[in-house]
């Protein structure tokens, strides 16, 4: 995999029209405008932790990304419980993504959109994604570059033909709530919009997922995570920009009335076919995106299995040589999405579950690592990789620590008073459990201290003289 084809993996993964199509209407209608500021703040911490993950992936390329890089800098145990987080966040991630496009598959064929059609249409996607993935690397790298092509110039096109026949406002709306919140302070109202914005900023780590399959990674994959960042935050803020400004009565939208203001304004604006059009491009954008989840979901659970860190290892280390690829992993990969999508039935709200606890899990995993670095620093780790923070090492890492804590505590706050205490702390309540029986697992089988690769070796060992 080429420099390139490494940086779309992680765009597409990032994927700003993904993110921003998905939880438009959502933040919208609870924040008001001012929600696009969510993309900043979000976009400004999560850069952080990617020049943290730079650093460590150019020192340790491994396959599985947060994973190994736990080990080397803490132990197996924690490597272990932070690899755990990590899959059942990228499996949910995967139903997430995938379901988010079911409206959109309705759309583009013609078809009334219900849950029912919207849990097929995400196990199709899961499917078809798996099939590419099975195809082999260079076939990932075909669709990766692919996907991120027809992913920004399609941003690029409809923002610019928004902005220039269909917009009824100027930027000085973004500082106008427009009563979201029903007048109360509206820095809480802010950050229960802010779902956007975390939900938009990860995908950077799949750069080094598929460490082992790059050409130089010491120095391609800390400037791909930083590139996805960037260009993808841009892409993502241009994209919600141009939607928030075409969309010509927030307050219907704020009343629960106008419940998907970016159909309407694509339908009104470009007509049906135009529409439909951009539906496909959306369609794309979200194939490709789940293309990119399953890669790094496979390679971290066939990292995982390597190590025999797992039930079933022997069977989930398996790779085709031929292809590339790690094939048993990559089927569970698509499996266990595809029953968590025919799960979500018994919920009412189940995208916003599912993306909530997606998020949650990636967050939460990724402080594993940005807590396991700090403390290696604390103890002499220093960075030999080809990438390196120098002297900034220390304060980026707690300013990467820092907003993880800040983002985790926000993703789980209860809002919704309501609702039942489950439903209001459902999240929560999924990453208790994810935890919970990682720990009985990990303890009653100890897969952690089966296999015989390096742990814990980051720190320099002290001298006893």
């Amino acid at each position: 995999m080429g420099p390139w084809a490494n940086f779309a993996l992680g765009f597409t993964y990032l994927s700003p029209v993904v993110s921003t199509y998905t939880l438009f209407a959502t933040a919208l209608a609870t924040g008001g405008p001012p929600m696009i500021w969510a993309f900043v703040l979000a976009g400004a911490g999560q850069f952080l932790v990617a020049l943290v993950f730079g650093e460590i992936v150019a020192q340790y390329p491994i396959a599985g990304g947060v994973y190994p890089w736990a080990r080397r800098l803490w132990g197996i145990r924690w490597a272990w419980m932070t690899g755990w987080v990590y899959m059942w966040a990228l499996l949910v991630t995967i139903t997430a993504v995938a379901y988010g496009a079911g409206p959109y598959i309705a759309i583009l064929f013609g078809f009334e959109p219900s849950v029912h059609t919207t849990v097929l249409c995400t196990v199709a996607l899961i499917l078809v994604a798996a099939l590419i993935n099975y195809a082999g690397t260079k076939a990932l790298s075909k669709a990766a570059v692919i996907g991120f092509t027809a992913e920004l110039v399609g941003a690029l096109v409809v923002g610019i033909w928004l902005l220039s026949t269909h917009r009824f406002h100027g930027l000085g709306v973004i500082f106008d709530n427009f009563g979201a919140g029903g007048g109360e302070s509206y820095f809480p109202v802010f950050l229960a919009a802010a779902i956007i914005g975390f939900y938009q900023y990860y995908g950077f780590e799949a750069c080094g997922d598929l460490a082992e399959e790059v050409a130089r990674p010491g120095i391609v994959i800390p400037k791909a995570m930083r590139r996805t960042v960037y260009v993808g935050g841009a892409a993502a803020t241009f994209t919600c920009l141009t939607l928030l400004l075409a969309v010509s009565d927030y307050q219907a939208v704020i009343d629960g009335e106008d419940t998907d203001p970016v159909v309407r304004v694509l339908f009104d604006a470009l007509g049906e076919f135009g529409a439909r059009m951009v539906m496909a491009v959306v369609l794309i954008s979200f194939l490709s995106c789940t293309v990119s989840l399953q890669a790094a979901a496979g390679r971290l659970i066939y990292s995982y299995a390597r190590d025999k860190m797992i039930v079933g290892h022997r069977l989930l280390r398996s790779f085709s040589y031929a292809r590339a690829v790690p094939h048993h992993a990559l089927l569970v990969a698509a499996v266990i999405p595809t029953v968590i999508a025919f799960g979500s039935l018994i919920s009412e709200d189940a995208l916003t579950k599912i993306v909530s606890f997606a998020i949650l899990g990636i967050y939460g995993s990724f402080q594993m690592v940005v807590l396991a670095a700090l403390r290696a620093r604390l103890k002499g780790w220093r960075a030999t990789g080809e990438f390196k923070l120098g002297r900034w090492g220390l304060l980026v890492n707690a300013g990467a620590l820092a907003y993880g804590i800040f983002a985790i505590i926000n993703i789980s706050w209860a809002r919704n008073p309501d609702q039942s205490w489950w439903e209001n702390w459902i999240v929560l309540l999924c990453g208790g459990v994810v935890l919970g029986t990682g720990l009985l697992y990990m303890f009653t089988t100890h897969h952690y201290g089966r296999g015989d690769a390096p742990a814990g070796d980051a720190i320099p060992k002290r001298s006893k003289v």
